[in-house]
């Protein structure tokens, strides 16, 4: 499941770094996130051997854990077998952190996650945004768009992302953890 908000405003915003790996995943593994549902678009497919499910939630990033709820039913997943995606100001440009579980840190997404599958028990990729230089301009910063110069920064870190939850998949998190975090 990849966090962002719905709607071509906010399509390359740093908040939607989430919504960009679901986007990288399903062009790598070939899975079509053709299923429009009220809550998320998804896709089904299969890793190796491995059946998987992409997700968005379609509802804005405060209200995230409807999607994540409505998939977790539509497929009969266990919340721990679930991986979430998301942005984070408190890491730089760049950086990743593969976690097995945890709570939200303030991220309003994750934050009607947890309350709507109540658990904090699922494996998350908080991909780093860093902060704003001004610190009144968080909102400006998350729903900003990268500047010229973060791009490449932004294709190298979706790259890794990818292949940090291809690790996950074959490896297992704790392999995944000593290898990309």
């Amino acid at each position: 499941m990849g966090l962002g908000n719905p709607g071509r405003r906010y399509a390359s915003s740093r908040h939607n770094v989430g919504f960009m790996c679901v986007d990288h995943l399903a062009r790598r593994w070939g899975v079509r996130l053709a299923h429009r549902r009220k809550h998320a678009v998804f896709g089904e497919g299969e890793v190796e051997g491995t059946p998987v499910a992409l997700g968005k939630p379609r509802t804005f990033m405060n209200d995230s854990g409807q999607g994540v709820r409505y998939l977790l039913a539509r497929f009969g997943t266990r919340v721990e077998d679930m991986v979430v995606v998301y942005d984070e100001m408190d890491l730089p440009l760049g950086t990743i952190r593969l976690r097995p579980r945890g709570g939200a840190a303030g991220h309003r997404g994750m934050v009607s996650i947890i309350a709507e599958v109540g658990s904090r028990e699922f494996p998350r990729v908080r991909v780093g945004i860093g902060r704003p230089e001004d610190s009144d301009g968080s909102i400006g910063h998350v729903l900003g768009a990268f500047a010229g110069e973060e791009k490449g920064t932004l294709r190298d870190v979706i790259a890794r992302v990818g292949d940090g939850v291809d690790c996950m998949l074959k490896e297992g998190i704790d392999a995944a953890m000593n290898r990309y975090n």
